[in-house]
């Protein structure tokens, strides 16, 4: 039998002083709390059989992935698979009671939670990312991998796995700043799935909600 691991690492946190959800737009980096996160994260994988470390291709997700695949004498490689959700309200202010959802116009995007309405369904993503995790599982096949992707395509992930509903309150998505969601197999069959927070006192420190952030 051979056990292969497959972390699944959100991202740290990123310098946004106005608190737009920066979805997939370009330019958003880590702040030097985030890169405090993502060395927290190199140091809870450093003793483990890492061979491959794949990021989504935004800087914030890179960032975070670099020191931990340095750590283990491996480059970095991208994949479109582990992209942060489309969004329709990208680049704007979405706090409740603040910003574009007190407009008017933006409420046709929000007719219906169950897709979701307001952006990519949750369908599509699970799909995309149960492949991304899949193809990682089979190139570390008894070894471990790392993935460094966003809040919602990791929480919709673990969803999946674990044949749960997609529709979900994201106030109570179990997805901290820079935490580790560890897919767990026994040859091809998932025998466990586990959650760390490397960065929990780091996100305490700092008063952020664990499980949230503008942008994710």
């Amino acid at each position: 039998m051979s056990r292969t691991v497959v972390h699944l690492l959100r991202h740290g946190e990123v310098d946004n002083p106005t608190k737009v959800l920066y979805g997939r737009l370009p330019g958003f980096l880590l702040s030097p709390l985030g890169e405090q996160m993502a060395q927290r994260a190199t140091e809870a994988l450093a003793d483990r059989d890492v061979v491959e470390v794949v990021a989504s291709p935004l800087e914030r997700a890179v960032q975070t992935a670099t020191p931990v695949a340095q750590s283990h004498g491996l480059q970095v490689r991208t994949d479109d698979r582990l992209l942060e959700a489309t969004n329709v309200f990208q680049g704007q202010r979405v706090s409740v009671g603040d910003g574009v959802l007190r407009q008017p116009r933006a409420w046709r995007h929000l007719y219906n939670p169950f897709t979701p309405s307001w952006g990519e369904p949750y369908v599509e993503l699970a799909a995309r990312m149960r492949v991304a995790v899949s193809d990682a599982r089979t190139r570390a096949q008894g070894h471990e991998a790392v993935l460094v992707s966003h809040q919602l395509p990791i929480w919709v992930a673990r969803l999946d796995a674990e044949h749960r509903r997609f529709v979900h309150d994201p106030r109570r998505r179990q997805c901290a700043l820079a935490s580790l969601t560890s897919f767990v197999y026994d040859d091809d069959e998932l025998v466990a799935i586990t959650y760390t927070e490397p960065s929990a006192d780091l996100i305490a420190a700092a008063g952020h909600s664990a499980a949230t952030a503008a942008g994710a």
